[in-house]
């Protein structure tokens, strides 16, 4: 299997519901680094797994939606915690839906899986993958 990771990053503010959380139940900002990773059993026509540029704008462009933001406020998020393990998979689905919406071109129609990491310090992070 090939794959191909681009990188980006996000910040946000955020807080969490239930004891287990302690101080973070308290509004505190974040710094996400997202690993996208795009996989595919073959390479395309032009032996690639999916053209770089396309894959770091359409990144890009999905975590703008999230970047600067308090996710308290977001509606789509109205009683969630938004913890790293939640938007790991937030951010996959809206990647998996730009896939399907032919945003990496030709070379996305390829391929077959894709996993998203946030990493939300150099010690810990979360991930979340699938097929796509």
């Amino acid at each position: 299997m090939y794959s191909l990771t681009v990188r980006d990053h996000i910040m946000i503010a955020h807080s969490f519901r239930g004891e287990i959380f302690g101080l973070a139940q308290r509004v505190h900002g974040a710094t996400y680094l997202i690993d996208a990773t795009f996989q595919r059993t073959e390479l395309d026509a032009d032996g690639l797994v999916v053209d770089i540029g396309l894959a770091n704008d359409t990144l890009r462009a999905v975590l703008a939606e999230f970047n600067f933001r308090n996710l308290d406020d977001e509606p789509a998020f109205a009683g969630r915690n938004t913890t790293t393990e939640f938007m790991a998979r937030v951010v996959f689905d809206r990647l998996a839906a730009a896939i399907r919406d032919g945003r990496l071109g030709e070379g996305g129609r390829g391929l077959e899986r894709l996993k998203v990491t946030l990493h939300e310090s150099h010690i810990a992070w979360a991930s979340y993958e699938g097929a796509l």
